[in-house]
């Protein structure tokens, strides 16, 4: 059996993050694609320190901690953000994943509007949240 880098203990560089969240979004060449780009841009200027990472195949956001991740689905593009269920959500942005004991999502379908105000506060009590428990 042959090994790969990894396995031989060898450094292997991997493309930043950011260019594999724009490949799945050019992959998914239709309303999908264009409404994880405007969620990602929104995440960005919520928060300049926000880090892109590439994780379990899907886009992560963190500052201080996962922030949320970005899926994609058939029918729905999904914010499931890492803490949600200790965020306050005034706006009632979540509808998803209510039942979890820690995780919160929303699920954007094709054809509707962000609430940007509302959501921008919530990914910074994202951030305020994982400053807190650093």
């Amino acid at each position: 059996m042959k090994k790969n880098a990894s396995q031989k203990g060898e450094s292997v560089s991997l493309p930043p993050a950011s260019q594999f969240i724009d490949a799945k979004i050019n992959e998914l060449a239709d309303w999908r694609g264009e409404m994880l780009s405007r969620l990602r841009a929104l995440i960005l200027r919520a928060d300049p320190e926000v880090v892109e990472e590439w994780k379990w195949e899907i886009p992560v956001w963190s500052h201080d901690g996962i922030i949320c991740t970005g899926e994609s689905y058939k029918k729905v593009v999904k914010l499931t953000f890492a803490k949600g269920a200790s965020l306050d959500d005034p706006a009632g942005l979540f509808n998803s994943s209510m039942e979890g004991k820690v995780r919160r999502a929303m699920d954007f379908r094709e054809g509707e509007k962000i609430n940007e105000k509302a959501l921008k506060a919530l990914i910074r009590a994202a951030v305020a949240f994982n400053h807190s428990k650093a």
